[in-house]
């Protein structure tokens, strides 16, 4: 029919397939950003024994993306940002393709299967690391775009949430920011990855934090101001002295990634999500 827009077809198994590869490889190798950041923060680190430490690091990506091996027993729950274009038509279930996905590639891959299915009570490991945690947006467009992290316990844990008020502004941001590295010390095995998320309600400055960790290392905020902000808890953050692996050092950080939302006029939300070193994530389009 004349004016009939056309949908384009993405299968249900060729999401399957996808999500499947990427949960290997987000395990199997670390990605070229991290490896290089790592790479320099050898030359960078003061402390002999921190330098030891990242190069041990560096050492073990070299191991596992050799052997196709994880880069580290834990290899996390399994969390999905799918954009789907308003022109895609999905053949099929869109989430039960996704968990189809996780459990090959968790299962295929010999991973580490950590999810359980009661968080309070059973707490029975559901054996293929399903159900992943899937955000899905509807976008302009005809493709189908999954970015895929893996999130490990050790990291995830040492995460925050802070309702600050206005009147609290940078300072504060950059006070809590810091302020939650410190208390995390060792425990997400640093070097770390820092992403903030700063406005919208709770859960969605929570939201903001984890997404920001998708970012290419060297992608500095487009605004001048939280690129500056990005720059000093990451230079703050490196003054603790936590240093690698929490034992000393310079490096404890190698960047801050910070994304923003509008916000009621009486709040300021402020959340904090740390990836460890092996920073796991990878994204399609299909």
């Amino acid at each position: 029919m004349k004016g009939a827009h056309l949908l384009r077809t993405v299968t249900a198994d060729s999401i399957t397939q996808a999500v499947k590869k990427l949960c290997i490889d987000v395990n199997y190798y670390l990605t070229k950003d991290m490896y290089c950041a790592l790479q320099e923060a050898v030359k960078k680190e003061e402390s002999p024994l921190g330098r030891e430490i990242i190069q041990t690091i560096v050492d073990n990506a070299d191991f596992a993306g050799r052997e196709n091996v994880p880069l580290c027993q834990d290899t996390g729950l399994t969390v999905v940002f799918a954009d789907v274009g308003q022109d895609v038509r999905i053949e099929g279930g869109f989430e039960d393709a996704i968990n189809k996905g996780v459990a090959l590639g968790y299962t295929e891959g010999y991973l580490r299967k950590s999810s359980v299915n009661d968080p309070v009570f059973d707490r029975k490991n559901t054996l293929d690391n399903t159900p992943a945690i899937i955000h899905t947006r509807i976008v302009p467009g005809g493709k189908l775009k999954l970015r895929l992290a893996v999130k490990g316990a050790g990291s995830e844990n040492m995460g925050g949430l802070k309702m600050l008020k206005p009147s609290d502004g940078p300072e504060g941001i950059i006070k809590f920011a810091v302020d939650t590295v410190k208390i995390a010390g060792s425990n997400p095995c640093p070097p770390v990855v820092v992403g903030i998320g700063i406005g919208g309600t709770m859960e969605k400055a929570t939201l903001l934090a984890k997404e920001s960790l998708l970012r290419p290392l060297d992608d500095v905020n487009p605004d001048p101001r939280y690129a500056k902000m990005e720059a000093d808890i990451l230079e703050k953050v490196n003054n603790t002295g936590i240093g690698p692996q929490g034992l000393g050092g310079r490096i404890t950080a190698v960047a801050v990634k910070i994304e923003y939302f509008p916000t009621h006029i009486a709040q300021m939300p402020v959340a904090v999500n740390l990836n460890c070193h092996a920073s796991r994530h990878a994204e399609i389009e299909l």
